[in-house]
């Protein structure tokens, strides 16, 4: 079970604890005694987004070089959907041999493994093109899988009342790693070159683990000192936050959970409006930017130079963008409306920003829609997500929103891409004419959201009838 928060004694001075506390309490409902958990783990998770945003712009540039690479990055999800499914099988395989700590060592130093034969593979002069097919393929399956396990650890910390206070404050770490990452990643470019930010982004995980490990070792020893403290007998062993989760897959889990399923199926819903929406917007800067290089006003900027500059850029806006709602916003979102109101947010925002595409998708257009859409998503959607799983078992969180955050993502992915295909390929479709399918497909992702209210407050119901009161 997650460690109770123990309310702490305030400490006076104005330059003590209190002040620490008074200033976390402009953007999240931190009490006594919270703070450094909660911050080592807005720690670890801003250095997991400062990696990946590292290397986001990377992908891009690599994968954008010519007119058809918006269709193939489209294309490309279907395969990660595809991968995902041994990914998870693997994964909950593994969860259930070894304990928490050293499931996160092991898959994030595979990860560091995979960087490094990727730069590797640059020194040996792989071919531009195909390295971005297969670069793609692969961080499209690390993003969403090392964030999701990141989530699943952070659930295992808390309770669900103090994981709702707290999960604002973490999710501000998040968001502050992607502001991080995508400018830094802008800066770095010109003088270092797109591969060599791997380097960094490797060191960055490898710091990641012995992080997670020091959070782990720091909540097991907590946790052992309340209980002598209360007199409780130990009983000789590790704890159940030391052992293994036990056998069973991520999938069976949400298929014989009607909560989770129906979060599953709006993940698939809202990542194929987003992937519909990242369609549209490499569509419209591949074809401005393929106009600046023909027309000589690129200012020297190869394509590759070109695509990754302006995704830094746009990524950027997002971030910053998710970095004001996630600082100002989202505490007070949960604090107003709770968890389920905060579902519907993004669907909102995406509704009226897709409908505004549908009369016309110029480039200033569809970069500001889309970073407002993603830093909804960065910031309120995603601490509603984690939010979520905080009434579910630790089988739950680790494996079935494992399942979840990959092969449903990528599943909503792969269905986009199909709409892509049929859409260039046999009906000729508009750019705004996809736009025109993202609206009618957030009618389906607000159904969902009424149906996950009604299903969490009944899994919130049974979670608390199963723990008793102290």
């Amino acid at each position: 079970m997650p460690e109770k928060t123990q309310k702490a004694p305030a400490i006076a001075g104005p330059g003590g604890p209190n002040a620490l506390y008074r200033f976390l309490r402009l953007f999240a409902d931190v009490r006594p005694g919270e703070a450094p958990k909660a911050l080592l783990l807005a720690l670890n998770i801003f250095l997991i987004l400062l990696a990946y945003y590292l290397i986001k712009p990377v992908r891009e540039a690599l994968l954008l070089v010519d007119v058809d690479a918006p269709q193939t990055k489209a294309y490309l999800a279907g395969v990660q959907a595809v991968l995902f499914i041994f990914v998870v099988k693997a994964f909950s395989r593994l969860a259930s041999r070894v304990p928490r700590q050293v499931l996160i060592t092991r898959t994030t130093l595979f990860i560091v493994s995979n960087i490094l034969v990727f730069y590797v593979l640059h020194l040996t002069g792989m071919p531009t093109k195909t390295m971005g097919i297969v670069f793609f393929i692969w961080i499209g399956i690390v993003n969403y899988f090392v964030i999701a396990q990141f989530w699943g650890f952070a659930n295992d910390l808390y309770t669900e009342d103090t994981g709702k206070r707290i999960f604002p404050l973490i999710a501000f770490g998040a968001t502050l790693g992607a502001v991080f990452g995508s400018k830094i990643a802008g800066w770095l470019i010109r003088p270092i070159g797109v591969f060599n930010l791997m380097v960094v982004c490797g060191a960055l995980f490898v710091v990641c683990v012995l992080l997670a490990r020091h959070i782990h070792q720091r909540e097991v020893g907590t946790a052992r000192e309340a209980a002598a403290g209360a007199g409780e007998r130990q009983a000789p062993g590790p704890s159940a936050q030391e052992q293994p989760l036990r056998p069973g897959g991520g999938f069976r889990l949400v298929f014989g959970n009607r909560f989770l399923l129906y979060i599953a199926l709006m993940i698939g819903v809202y990542n194929f409006i987003n992937a519909t929406g990242e369609f549209i917007i490499s569509n419209v800067s591949t074809t401005v930017a393929l106009k600046a290089v023909e027309s000589g006003t690129a200012g020297g900027l190869t394509m590759v130079d070109l695509q990754g500059k302006f995704f830094a850029d746009y990524q950027f806006l997002g971030n910053i963008l998710a970095l004001i709602i996630q600082l100002f916003l989202v505490s007070r979102i949960f604090k107003w409306v709770g968890v389920g109101g905060a579902l519907l947010f993004l669907p909102i925002i995406s509704l009226g920003g897709y409908g505004w595409i549908s009369f016309g998708a110029s480039l200033v257009l569809v970069k500001w829609v889309k970073a407002l859409e993603n830093g909804t998503d960065y910031s309120v959607m995603n601490t509603t997500k984690a939010a979520l799983f905080l009434v579910t078992t630790r089988e739950e969180k680790y494996k079935a929103k494992a399942a979840i955050d990959t092969f449903f993502v990528r599943g909503g992915d792969a269905l986009a891409s199909l709409a892509v295909f049929v859409g260039t390929t046999y009906l000729a479709l508009a750019i705004e004419k996809y736009a025109i399918i993202n609206v009618v497909m957030v009618g389906f992702w607000i159904v969902l959201c009424i149906l996950i209210i009604r299903e969490y407050k009944a899994q919130k119901a049974r979670a608390d009838r199963a723990v008793p009161t102290a």
